[in-house]
């Protein structure tokens, strides 16, 4: 079945329950499609029961799905202990693995993988903008980007078998919900936010509403393969973040907190993903003409917020 045919899709998701996961759901449920979740617990109606820890996921489950999206990981937002790191590693590659090899096993094959990414890929690169075409982050001394590199081969077998494979390479996803936005609003209410060391690190964003429109932009365009940048097209520095933050919030943003507090309160994390810095762009959205409904982070961040009062 074409992806691009306009019709209703049967589209099996993993991390159905979580932040990107539910929102994408409603979504493809409202559009009338079919989504069957694949869940970690006994199966209910309508759910596929997988382990990927043990390498349990019956091929035959998934046979005759036009589509699959896999968003399931450990959350890397937390500080990282050695057991943690493998978590973190091994619930990405092992599931997308496992996964792929399933559905190259599949007798109707889907059209269609999505299997998640993070702009962590790149590494920590200062000014550099950094599109989909950019070298990746040095795997031997970055564990992020490793994880990145190692988790995109991890769908080697669905390309193999003629699937088409897409990895959005997600940014920080604003919304009240959940991950860091979610982190950030009680300090910041309360007048006590800031930025995060100097603040010259570029943080690339997108609204929750854009992922979304997105990941089904890249579902139904066949022309979609490969790496995927979803970020929103104007990055900013984490020093105007906050201010942006603190506007919209009526709220003052007087108290920075130091890099070194930082790293000694949440170790390595700390200098992988708070402090570091990737002006990622969404060079293939854009040329497709996916249109963003929030280009601007002070537009996306009073949207998100106002959805959730």
């Amino acid at each position: 079945m074409s992806m691009v045919d306009p019709t209703r899709f049967h589209i099996a998701l993993t991390g159905a329950s979580g932040l990107i996961g539910s929102a994408l759901r409603r979504r493809l449920e409202a559009a009338g499609h079919r989504v069957t979740p694949l869940v970690r617990r006994s199966a209910a109606a309508g759910e596929i029961s997988w382990d990927p820890e043990a390498g349990r996921l019956n091929p035959d489950k998934l046979d005759g799905v036009d589509a699959v999206v896999h968003l399931a990981g450990e959350n890397v937002g937390a500080r990282w202990t050695r057991e943690r790191k493998a978590r973190i590693r091994s619930s990405r590659i092992r599931g997308t693995r496992l996964l792929s090899e399933a559905l190259a096993r599949t007798r109707r094959r889907p059209s269609v993988l999505v299997s998640a990414s993070a702009i962590g890929i790149y590494g920590s690169r200062g000014d550099e903008i950094l599109t989909e075409n950019s070298p990746l982050g040095d795997a031997a001394h970055d564990f992020l980007a490793g994880v990145g590199q190692e988790w995109e081969a991890a769908a080697e077998p669905a390309r193999s078998a003629g699937i088409r494979v897409v990895h959005p390479r997600f940014g920080l996803v604003l919304s009240p919900a959940g991950g860091a936005l979610k982190k950030m609003l009680l300090p910041f209410r309360l007048g006590l936010g800031g930025r995060l060391g100097d603040g010259s690190q570029w943080m690339s964003w997108i609204s929750i509403d854009d992922v979304v429109g997105a990941i089904h932009k890249v579902l139904v365009t066949d022309s979609f393969s490969g790496p995927v940048n979803l970020t929103a097209p104007m990055p900013v520095r984490n020093r105007d973040f906050a201010r942006a933050l603190g506007r919209v919030l009526s709220r003052p943003t007087p108290f920075p907190i130091p890099a070194a507090a930082l790293r000694l309160a949440l170790g390595e994390m700390a200098s992988a993903t708070l402090l570091a810095s990737a002006r990622a762009l969404p060079k293939r959205l854009l040329a497709s003409g996916f249109g963003f409904e929030h280009p601007d982070l002070e537009g996306g961040l009073r949207h998100v917020l106002r959805a959730q009062g």
